[in-house]
């Protein structure tokens, strides 16, 4: 008997289980024509940089950052909120769901059916219930929460709240808002744990028009950052989080003015650091000309160096921008080497202006750096030419080319002045360069300068010196 039990037990478990398979299967779940169309479409096209997103969460999963470049690729505006863009981009691929507050129409049945089940005759109705009974009791567990600093349970509370019990007449108060953005806030995000709670809470408040306190703005932004890979700390928060945020504080009402230099400063350099020399140069552009802030000189030293870094050219062109944005921020670049940031601005300068084969710029730039007071016992374009290895190759190749342009013009005087300077800078020249310096004060009948040059020559290399 016990066996049978068994055995009609296992039949059944094994059925259900069958069956719960059989509805689970990703065989079973219908593909809406158009998003199938799209799908193939897809398929059938080339690779690009970015990939098509073919459900409503592949949209979900996109980053801030990722977002922008979906938006710019198929030619929607990639400006706005995370909601915003996330938006944007389900409309155009046909992914929306239906709102909240979406009407229910059931379709199934005519209006003389509905009227029919509907029918209250004979019925009397008495409801003396507090219909913001939930909201109300809610919402008070979402402020005693945050009152304790619990920001998960407020976070989820503030969440029950806006989905299942607000209303376009009963919307979830400001108040409330900022309560469980205060408990998020505290402790530097509790450890930038709470960065994306907290950008949802900024994105919510803005799109209802509340009005964000500047401190909590600043200090959600500045705290998501971290020194982690992508500007995250410990793999929360990040710069996508941060400059999400951004866009929220800005949008929201007073924002133009809510977020301080310091927060612009934070940003830039974490985008720079991360490698992203045009969002970095972006957030420069608008400290300096739409803000009128004065960064200070790391920040735009921060920018110089990634792009000067890059083996793109287009990278090197950046930092000709930042150096333009050096002296519309008030700064002199004769004197800026006086400092170690301005000396890598110069720097970066210096190696951008070899790679695009700009001689005078690289030189010019060397000029200014020699011009700066407060560098002793050194010279300030010395300290430039040997403040990192890539510096001093741009420098030594700049002045070879530019010594190697002035022997084929025959001019005697700038090839001996660029030598001596290549010596004063602490590069040292290679023997086509001494032997071309030489040969040229020979053509012009230089004796004496080219005795100097040879003795000199000798002496820095110690070797014998054979003149063809």
């Amino acid at each position: 008997m016990r066996l049978s039990r068994a055995a009609c037990t296992f039949v059944l478990t094994t059925s259900t289980a069958f069956l719960t398979d059989a509805f689970l299967s990703p065989t079973h779940v219908t593909i809406p024509a158009r998003l199938s169309a799209t799908i193939q479409s897809e398929a059938a096209a080339p690779s690009a940089e970015t990939t098509t997103p073919t459900s409503f969460q592949d949209v979900q999963k996109l980053t801030f950052r990722e977002l922008q470049r979906h938006c710019k690729s198929v030619g929607l505006e990639a400006v706005g909120s995370t909601a915003v863009l996330r938006g944007r981009l389900l409309g155009h691929y046909g992914l929306l769901r239906e709102t909240k507050f979406a009407a229910q129409a059931d379709a199934d049945q005519s209006p003389q059916e509905i009227e029919e089940l509907c029918a209250t005759e004979g019925i009397t109705f008495c409801d003396e219930s507090d219909p913001l009974f939930d909201f109300k009791a809610i919402l008070s567990d979402v402020l005693a929460k945050s009152s304790m600093g619990h920001w998960k349970t407020a976070t989820r509370k503030l969440r029950q709240l806006d989905k299942k019990h607000s209303s376009p007449e009963s919307p979830v108060p400001r108040e409330a808002y900022l309560a469980v953005l205060e408990a998020c806030s505290a402790n530097r995000l509790n450890g930038a744990r709470a960065s994306e709670p907290a950008r949802k809470i900024l994105e919510d408040m803005a799109e209802r028009g509340y009005e964000i306190p500047m401190e909590l703005a600043n200090s959600c932004v500045i705290n998501s950052l971290g020194d982690g890979p992508g500007g995250t700390h410990d793999e929360c928060g990040g710069i996508d989080v941060a400059l999400a945020m951004m866009a929220a504080v800005e949008s929201s009402p007073g924002g133009e003015v809510a977020l301080t230099d310091v927060t612009y400063e934070k940003v830039a350099t974490a985008l720079a650091k991360d490698g992203a020399v045009e969002e970095a140069i972006s957030i420069l552009r608008k400290m300096v000309v739409e803000k009128t802030f004065t960064p200070p000189l790391s920040v735009f030293a921060d920018a110089a160096k990634a792009a000067a870094k890059s083996s793109d050219k287009q990278h090197a062109e950046d930092v000709l921008q930042v150096l333009t944005f050096v002296k519309a921020a008030g700064y002199e670049l004769d004197n800026i080497a006086a400092v170690e940031a301005g000396r890598d601005i110069l720097a970066s300068g210096v190696i951008a202006a070899e790679k695009m084969d700009n001689l005078a710029l690289g030189l010019r730039l060397l000029t200014a750096a020699a011009k700066a007071e407060g560098c002793a016992p050194d010279s300030g374009d010395a300290l430039v030419a040997t403040s990192s290895s890539a510096a001093q190759r741009a420098c030594t190749l700049i002045h070879k080319r530019a010594i190697g342009k002035a022997c084929e013009d025959n001019n005697w005087k700038l090839a001996v002045k660029l030598l001596e300077l290549m010596s004063k800078r602490g590069l040292m020249p290679a023997t086509s360069v001494w032997r071309n310096v030489l040969q040229t004060c020979c053509k012009n009948e230089k004796s004496k300068k080219a005795t100097a040059i040879l003795l000199d020559w000798v002496s820095l290399s110690g070797v014998t010196v054979v003149l063809s």
